[in-house]
């Protein structure tokens, strides 16, 4: 197994690929030529894959954060790019929904805006409608589904913010309990000197005893000699 740190952004890239690739087939390949309903379950699959494609982007973005910085920057290019083609086939297949839509509206129409008929419940204004309101629900579920995609990039970054701050209250922690140990041991050592000072005065004051008395017993007999 690759232990790499860019080992799982190459899988997810490839992966991203292989999804592109079969989303060009169905926008630009043989699949653009299907017409009617093979035309419409084409553009729902791609809009499954266009979702798997954005899930790869940010698994991507999600592992870059772990590759050395040194080499960062060529990775960061490589998903400015994957991300400029996927926005580029979401625009066509929006282009390519809209097309099926305009075409499901002239169909119906059958080139005079035929009324309602038993075999058509709906009429072509009530069609037109319902195909915008369709393309609005659509529309609302992609942007449902990028904002859950935002929602779960900004809770992976909010986990990554908290490890990152528990991890410096440990060391804020760890820091602290250095600095008591070394206000201790300071106290320590003031203890140690204050008990030297003491012991330095006291060992001053027998020596200026013993001097005094030695001066005062050196008179003594120096007076005694005298007076003989």
């Amino acid at each position: 197994m690759d232990s790499s740190p860019t080992a799982l952004f190459d899988s997810y890239e490839q992966d991203f690929q292989q999804i592109l690739q079969s989303i060009r087939q169905k926008l630009e390949g043989d699949g653009s030529d299907q017409r009617g309903e093979q035309k419409k379950a084409a553009l729902r699959r791609v809009e499954m894959e266009l979702d798997e494609a954005d899930e790869m982007v940010s698994q991507m973005e999600i592992e870059i954060q772990g590759i050395p910085q040194s080499i960062r920057p060529k990775y960061q290019s490589r998903i400015r790019t994957s991300k400029a083609d996927l926005a580029r086939y979401k625009k066509l297949s929006r282009e390519m929904h809209a097309q099926a839509s305009r075409a499901d509206l002239f169909s119906s129409r059958g080139g005079g805006g035929a009324p309602a008929t038993s075999d058509e419940p709906y009429g072509s204004s009530d069609r037109a409608r319902l195909l915008a309101g369709t393309a609005i629900l659509e529309d609302g579920s992609r942007r449902l589904q990028e904002s859950q995609r935002i929602a779960l990039e900004t809770e992976e970054q909010g986990a990554d913010i908290l490890r990152s701050l528990v991890g410096q209250r440990e060391q804020i922690e760890n820091a602290r309990n250095t600095l008591q140990s070394a206000d201790n041991s300071i106290d320590r050592a003031s203890g140690t000197l204050k008990k030297m000072i003491r012991r330095m005065y006291q060992q001053r004051f027998i020596t200026a005893i013993i001097i005094i008395i030695l001066v005062l017993l050196i008179g003594f007999i120096i007076w005694g000699k005298l007076r003989r």
